[in-house]
């Protein structure tokens, strides 16, 4: 099969890069082994979009910049959960203090906007539920949250409506050059194309094993680090209304985010191991004392802040790498997909299309529509009628959607993460078997072969009888 650009990972950048280039005249795959796309995201439905003032890098600083000034045009266009949002790094201490005067000085040089450094009673006037040990803080006005698997899924299925062909479950194997372009071998395939563009990390394929690395990563995090974190269900009306950065002494730097739906995150940066009692009792110092029957759920996640570096050095021959892992990467991405497309455009001196569709398909949020709307959507469609998820109202209709739009799901993990199902604080025990029994039925499979997120998952391995439902 014969393609101009071959796209390798269906991360959230592979299926922005996706997106920004269907809208020209030209013949598209994307090749991603997992069984769905944005596998990167994090499960949690909330994202911060940063300005660039926290980063050492200057080149990410400069990325997650002119991402956050492109979100709100994606966003509005896409429907996805979006709002700006104030953001304090405050400090406690002189040393803070000069980390602090450090930062703001570098933002200043950076030309970053709408950033202001303040001290003593003026930072209560922001946020007035503040310790009283605060001294100063750097305010941002142009921070905000946002859904990241809604944006890299809204990427994925316009991209898919304007026949980018998503290779799913697929793995690419090898990467040949060849005379014209590239000879690329998955596990199901052969493909040539002019252009590949691979925005897997760390995946090289040897494509050029007597060429050196031309990029060096001097930033590289120094230490492994890990990012823990629990929802707390409490709303942030409660706490606090702007995002609050605590850098502390330690380098272990504490984190309180306001989610999209209104409940509170609170984050810890750290190099230790730490039990989630220890983790919620250094959380009770920023945001008072918790509850502990009010935390929803526990994560653990690697923390990655090596530089994204965009390697366009082997464009003349067809191959463009996109280097790094970075927290920032949701914040990064419109302006990463901008400066891909602008690269790959200029050397195929391609054109737009005509007829390219701008706008993704309609959904519903059920749990966030009027009595009204609800009701004229269940005359349409009574599946919108029944609760499925009663933690999250989450419908049937909406679960069956999610199943049938562009690129649906085929997972549980799939539905969870476009829904917001079994996302509640039963962790799934009243709805989980309701939604693999959906799952099958709309996929027309057993129950048996349904997976949690790959295909060693199965969430029922076997059965000593088989039943109509679970």
């Amino acid at each position: 099969m014969d393609y101009d650009i071959l796209i390798l990972g269906g991360d959230i950048i592979g299926c922005a890069i996706a997106y920004e280039l269907s809208k020209y005249n030209l013949n598209i795959a994307l090749i991603e082994k997992d069984y769905d796309i944005a596998d990167d995201i994090a499960l949690i439905n909330t994202e911060i979009i940063y300005n660039g003032i926290e980063t050492d890098d200057s080149i990410t600083s400069k990325l997650e910049y002119e991402g956050n000034i492109m979100m709100d045009k994606i966003t509005s266009k896409f429907n996805i959960p979006f709002k700006r949002m104030g953001s304090l790094m405050i400090a406690k201490t002189k040393e803070e203090e000069i980390k602090l005067d450090k930062i703001y000085k570098r933002a200043v040089e950076r030309g970053i906007k709408d950033v202001y450094l303040i001290q003593g009673m003026s930072v209560f006037d922001i946020e007035p539920k503040l310790g009283e040990n605060v001294t100063k803080a750097i305010y941002s006005k142009n921070t905000g949250v946002i859904c990241p698997y809604d944006l890299a899924l809204a990427y994925g299925e316009i991209a898919f409506d304007n026949h980018v062909n998503f290779k799913l479950e697929e793995e690419v194997l090898e990467i040949k050059k060849s005379l014209k372009g590239f000879n690329v071998i998955t596990n199901k395939n052969k493909f040539t194309c002019k252009i590949v563009i691979n925005t897997i990390p760390g995946e090289n394929y040897n494509i050029y094993k007597d060429r050196k690395d031309r990029i060096v990563d001097k930033n590289k995090c120094k230490k492994k680090r890990y990012l823990k974190y629990f929802l707390y269900n409490k709303t942030y009306n409660n706490f606090y209304s702007n995002m609050i950065f605590n850098l502390s002494d330690d380098e272990d730097n504490m984190y309180a985010i306001p989610t999209v739906s209104g409940k509170t995150i609170y984050g810890l940066n750290t190099d230790k191991d730490m039990d989630n009692t220890k983790l919620i009792n250094k959380a009770s110092s920023l945001l008072g004392n918790l509850n502990k029957d009010d935390v929803n759920t526990f994560y653990r996640s690697s923390f990655y802040c090596d530089p994204i570096v965009i390697d366009d050095s082997c464009i003349d021959t067809g191959y463009i790498k996109i280097k790094g892992k970075h927290y920032g990467i949701v914040t990064m991405t419109p302006a990463i997909a901008q400066k891909v497309c602008e690269t790959v455009v200029g050397n195929l001196n391609c054109k737009l299309k005509k007829d390219f569709i701008d706008k993704r398909r309609e959904y519903y949020r059920f749990k966030e529509l009027s009595n009204e709307e609800r009701q004229n959507i269940i005359e349409l469609d009574n599946r919108y009628g029944k609760i499925i998820c009663v933690c999250e109202k989450i419908t049937e209709g909406e679960i069956i959607d999610a199943i049938s739009r562009p690129l649906g799901a085929r997972t549980v993990e799939g539905i969870k993460r476009r829904t917001g199902a079994a996302f509640g604080k039963c962790k799934g025990s009243q709805c989980l078997n309701k939604i693999v029994s959906i799952l099958a039925r709309e996929t027309n499979k057993k129950v048996t072969e349904i997976v949690k997120d790959s295909k060693k998952s199965k969430i029922v391995p076997n059965r000593i009888k088989e039943f109509d439902s679970m």
